[in-house]
């Protein structure tokens, strides 16, 4: 099993940057893809970018592909999400999840783990 917990979300402007962090916990988390999800309202869940278990190999959605970076510390079990240029269409619940393999990076199902996510608002 393994524990995801998101944080780092809130309330900003857009234009601004904002980093979300996923804390990992529980048998050889630093073993797995990691990736970011989310979703707005009213709006199926989405992928954002993946990280492979070794940081060599990252990979992003179009929407947000020279705004973010996905990062990760496998000695502090901690994933990455830096956000720049925030636009109101990045509001949503972001989540945090991980998979065997670095393969189908964008199918939710592929994803073994879940965070419980959290929430970024970006405001006009």
């Amino acid at each position: 099993q393994v524990q995801l917990v998101e944080s780092g979300g809130g309330l900003v402007q857009a234009g601004v940057s904002l980093r979300l962090s996923c804390a990992a916990s529980g048998r050889a988390s630093s073993t797995y893809t990691m990736g970011w999800f989310r979703q707005a309202p009213g709006k199926e869940r989405e992928f954002v970018a993946a990280i492979s278990r070794n940081g060599a190999f990252r990979y992003y959605a179009e929407s947000v592909k020279g705004r973010c970076t996905i990062s990760r510390d496998n000695a502090k079990n901690t994933v990455s999400l830096q956000m720049n240029g925030l636009k109101p269409e990045d509001t949503a619940v972001y989540y945090c999840a991980a998979k065997s393999g670095f393969s189908e990076l964008g199918v939710i199902n592929a994803y073994d783990y879940w965070g419980q996510g959290t929430q970024v608002t970006v405001s006009s």
